[in-house]
């Protein structure tokens, strides 16, 4: 290249001249001025008098003549730049000189070179690799069946097989219902023969009991329908099972296409017309929207603690004797049916309500409240169903979700099936039926499997919202932050095995004080202890008992089952010749719930099988001889 003419034009003295339009002076900067008479504007110049920037546009001219490089001239009406603007900036790095640029280094020359090289070789090994991956993939196309079609969106490969003629086009439905045996066997059939069904489970699905009627003239269940055919129940089942005609005659019925007659399959997101009806607006409600719209509700200072979203009981009486001009003492006795219905407490829980300067907050106001899981931005204002009922609900839905979603012995449950179930999201939906829940008018029996059972549907709950706790800190806090509201008070995992179920002895993590500024969970706990709750509840672990769910008519036969099926999974392992007896972990977190070892381990004798029975009674029996006690490791790892 030649640089000859650009060093020639580089070393030629610059003239500059600035006018004043004013005065018509000519100002020099000590340079001699030559202004060209032949002045254009430029064509990127703004026609808008006023700039981006406020100030008047000042169009930059520029002198054009034969030699560009000698005659600039510049108006001199040009403003200088704004002073909070940005100031200019050398570029970093070290700057290159002129005779670097005229006359670049070998060494630049050789790196660029060398990248230039590495560049091309790097562009032609990734041709290489696309012309290899369309060879594969032309391969591969021909390799494929002809009746799979392939599409591809935008990075995502989806093959889709055609159906043939043989292959099933109908569907099998059949109609079941909670904790039935008949409908158990049924779905264990289906499962066990591979074919797709559609459940529908009348305990949770209510409306659809109506039209198994129709269909039927019967709600027992289980009936199966084979597309809209009616094939029977059990008994029909058993009979071409054993004749051995029952996948011939499925066959024939499935390679017709499914019609609009058959049973249809359960959708996600509709509640039956029928359930809509059901809820009631609680009678107190029209005392609550006016107190909420004029009592005073703000933060006080009570105790030397800041109490926040607070009221008086003397404001509220006020508020309702002007709204119902009563005396006073049926404005006492209001407040007390609002206290006793959950929508107030006490904001230290020392009285139910009383007149004067004793204050309260809505349950909506509970600093809990926020941390309840169950709680969707507003407590429910319907009026509350028998606890009973809720709990019988609970279970239905609960062991429905169960049936489904988890393996035959109930040891691995399908946590992301469960996500997308119309079950569980009726599930959540029912959970603001425990918002102002009566827990209280439960029998002991009624408690004990309400308690359990929800326990073991929190636990669900909390492993598909939270996820596997890892490590010691989080499993803490996976047992006492995820909590319901229920009754109007908060339970977390701990506090219901704990407080309610244990009668609130000292947890496995001693840090955990039970009953913590809460006296009315002692009204609630059990009266008597039952070691065997501990085998009826399940942390959601490989080690822990199976996830179960229990009535309250058979609670008592329910856990020994529970406990029978624990010991004989491996909860226990006698080792003779060692004298060693390996336990799990959960006797020893909550031993003090069992008696001491000798004592405890003649009860775990009646839960195992007869040999294990036999090792156990000889070695307790031997003459007083001395055994070990091991404890198993726990595997915390998710029953998934």
């Amino acid at each position: 290249m030649d640089f000859s003419y650009l060093e020639k034009n580089l070393n030629v003295e610059s003239k500059f001249s600035c006018e004043n339009p004013r005065n018509s002076e000519k100002v020099t900067n000590g340079q001699s001025c030559t202004i060209s008479s032949d002045i254009v504007s430029p064509p990127y110049s703004n026609s808008n008098p006023m700039s981006d920037h406020g100030h008047p546009a000042t169009p930059i001219r520029e002198a054009v003549s034969q030699n560009p490089m000698k005659e600039i001239s510049i108006d001199d009406s040009y403003l200088p730049p704004h002073p909070q603007l940005p100031k200019l900036e050398p570029p970093r790095g070290r700057r290159v000189s002129l005779e670097e640029l005229l006359h670049p280094p070998e060494k630049f020359t050789a790196d660029l070179m060398k990248f230039v090289r590495q560049s091309g070789n790097a562009i032609s090994k990734r041709i290489s690799v696309l012309l290899e991956n369309d060879n594969d993939d032309d391969s591969k196309k021909k390799t494929i069946d002809d009746d799979v079609t392939e599409f591809k969106i935008s990075g995502v490969k989806v093959l889709v097989k055609m159906k043939t003629e043989e292959e099933i086009r109908g569907r099998i439905t059949f109609f079941s219902r909670s904790n039935c045996r008949d409908s158990t066997a049924v779905r264990l059939f289906l499962r066990e023969r591979g074919f797709d069904f559609s459940e529908i489970n009348i305990d949770v699905y209510t409306a659809r009991e109506k039209e198994l009627i129709e269909r039927t003239g019967s709600s027992q269940v289980p009936q199966i329908f084979l597309n809209e055919k009616h094939f029977g129940g059990l008994m029909a089942l058993n009979s071409l099972r054993n004749s051995g005609e029952f996948d011939l005659r499925v066959k024939e019925f499935l390679k017709e296409k499914c019609c609009g007659d058959a049973p249809a399959p359960v959708m996600y997101g509709f509640d039956e017309e029928s359930n809509k009806d059901v809820v009631v607006v609680d009678e107190m409600m029209r005392f609550v929207r006016v107190l909420r719209q004029k009592l005073p509700i703000k933060d006080r200072l009570l105790k030397m603690k800041i109490v926040k979203n607070c009221f008086s009981g003397a404001e509220m009486i006020e508020i309702l004797i002007d709204y119902l001009d009563c005396g006073r003492k049926k404005a006492v006795e209001i407040g007390k049916r609002l206290a006793k219905k959950h929508f107030i407490h006490h904001v230290f829980g020392e009285n139910e309500f009383e007149d004067g300067n004793h204050y309260y907050r809505f349950l909506e106001h509970e600093p809990f409240i926020s941390k309840c899981y169950n709680f969707r931005g507003s407590t429910n204002d319907m009026e509350p169903q028998s606890a009973a009922i809720v709990g019988q609900k609970l279970f239905k839905i609960m062991t429905a979700i169960l049936e489904s979603y988890s393996s035959n012995d109930r040891s691995r449950v399908d946590y992301m099936r469960i996500t997308q179930s119309e079950e569980f999201r009726r599930y959540l939906n029912m959970g603001q039926d425990l918002h102002r829940l009566n827990v209280v008018e439960l029998s002991t029996e009624e408690k004990l499997a309400f308690f359990l059972n929800l326990y073991n549907a929190m636990v669900i709950h909390a492993l598909i919202r939270v996820g596997r706790p890892e490590g010691v800190i989080a499993r803490r806090s996976f047992f006492t932050d995820f909590q319901y509201v229920v009754g109007g008070y908060s339970y977390s995992l701990s506090s219901i095995r704990n407080d309610i179920l244990r009668r609130g002895r000292r947890p496995s993590y001693p840090f955990i004080i039970p009953f913590i500024n809460d006296n009315t969970r002692h009204k609630l706990g059990l009266q008597k202890l039952n070691p065997l709750v501990h085998f009826g509840l399940c942390d959601g672990t490989k080690s822990s008992p199976v996830v179960r769910f229990f009535t309250p008519q058979g609670v008592d036969a329910e856990l020994k089952r529970a406990a029978r099926e624990f010991f004989q999974n491996g909860g226990i392992e006698v080792v003779l010749d060692k004298r060693t007896i390996h336990l799990s972990k959960i006797i020893k977190w909550y031993k003090e719930d069992f008696s001491e070892e000798k004592k405890m381990l003649k009860w775990i004798m009646s839960y195992i099988d007869a040999n294990d029975a036999g090792l156990l009674t000889h070695l307790l029996g031997d003459g007083g001889g001395s055994f070990n006690i091991v404890y198993q490791d726990y595997d915390w790892s998710i029953n998934n």
